[in-house]
């Protein structure tokens, strides 16, 4: 029910800011709820995602050989792939029934197969076929067989080369390729998992666990209005201008939220040994409108929370969407032009693209200067939403 003070507001918009900034902590820091996700999630999330995904490599993933051709070079490629760290040969078996036995019984994750004729094909300088079935629920398991197969068969194919070569009276000089590549990882050099992931993961965990206490502040004042209704709730602060308590509940959250911000982009990956390139002042400098833009959009998204529950709803529904969205599962370049609109209005989609240019590969703001300036269009453009939406929610108070 609306109260007298709801029809004028009272002192000037930095008063009403203040009073807006200093109602938001009271809020936080009595409501044990918000202050888990506010505090705690910052905290704990970056620190188990990184231990989930440690080490970051996959090693001694098992195998099964079925080798047909039972011959001093079939063996000589099985103890070849054995012999890397990412392999480890777990049975030979004499069948492929067999082998198939231990695949569904997730004894093993390749399988071998190594036809009869490939010692022929070998001392006939004919191509030989070896045939490689491997597990694909996990693309690591994949990765490591692949990258082995890769490696032994271009090692197999130097040696043939260089055994003819001699056999023609050829010295090591005349083998000499005139191309020799060789590949390096830009921003992620121990190519692991956790290193590709998590700087753009902790950009989510930020942008989420800030939307879910926005979220579960909204749906707790609605639920408390409709509880004790004709009076009046307190944090709807009719006494303020919905101007300033939007900009005072911005301010709160930004606040609230620079030390976590530090944490999981400055600690976190000297912690674990992530990619950590990047000047400090310019990812925090980039980061700014980041945590702007999502306590504007925070309170936008909390028009669809009428109940304190809705907000796991919300978060929990969207938490997936912006990861898709965002690009860091798939290019954002080979997304429709509707995935990439939606992407666009996401601010961990700006943020996260340019926050893994400037940690991975140390790139500079200037270099981002498009995410960021993005940023503050979000910032603008969810500030005049989250006016709307405050204006609403009171009239519907």
């Amino acid at each position: 029910m609306a109260t007298p003070s709801s029809h004028r507001y009272r002192g000037s918009w930095l008063a009403q800011t203040g009073r807006a900034f200093r109602r938001e902590w009271h809020i936080i820091f009595s409501d044990m709820g918000v202050m888990l996700f506010l505090l705690a999630l910052p905290l704990l999330y970056p620190v188990i995602y990184t231990l989930i995904y440690n080490p970051e490599i996959v090693t001694e993933m098992p195998m099964a050989v079925v080798d047909r051709s039972m011959s001093a070079e079939s063996r000589s490629l099985v103890q070849t792939i054995g012999a890397s760290p990412s392999v480890a040969v777990y049975d030979y078996c004499p069948e492929m029934g067999e082998a198939k036995r231990l695949f569904a019984e997730r004894k093993v994750s390749a399988i071998l197969e190594i036809p009869s004729d490939y010692a022929r094909c070998l001392a006939t300088g004919e191509q030989a076929h070896v045939q490689l079935y491997v597990q694909t629920s996990l693309l690591l398991r994949y990765r490591a067989f692949l990258e082995t197969m890769a490696d032994v068969q271009v090692n197999l194919a130097s040696e043939m080369a260089a055994s003819k070569a001699a056999a023609m009276g050829m010295t090591a000089l005349d083998l000499d390729v005139p191309v020799r590549m060789s590949s390096s990882f830009i921003g992620v050099p121990g190519q692991g998992f956790a290193s590709f992931i998590m700087p753009g993961i902790v950009i989510l965990i930020l942008q989420q666990s800030m939307v879910l206490g926005i979220c579960f502040i909204a749906g707790s004042s609605r639920e408390r209005r409709r509880r004790f209704y004709p009076l009046a709730d307190p944090l709807m602060m009719a006494d303020i201008s919905p101007v300033w308590a939007v900009l005072g509940k911005t301010l709160t959250f930004t606040v609230m939220y620079i030390p976590a911000t530090i944490y999981v982009v400055r600690f976190i990956p000297e912690m674990f040994g992530l990619p950590h390139m990047g000047a400090p002042v310019d990812y925090l400098l980039y980061l700014l409108p980041l945590l702007l833009s999502t306590a504007m959009f925070g309170q936008v998204v909390q028009i669809l929370c009428k109940e304190r529950e809705s907000a796991f709803i919300v978060v929990v529904f969207t938490s997936v969407l912006f990861l898709f969205l965002s690009g860091l599962t798939w290019p954002r370049y080979a997304m429709s032009r509707l995935w990439t609109w939606l992407g666009d209005l996401v601010p961990a989609t700006w943020g996260l693209e340019g926050f893994v240019r400037i940690n991975s590969n140390a790139a500079t703001l200037a270099e981002n200067s498009t995410p960021f300036i993005a940023m503050w269009i979000l910032t603008a453009v969810y500030f005049v939403g989250a006016i709307w939406v405050t204006y609403r929610i009171r009239r519907k108070g």
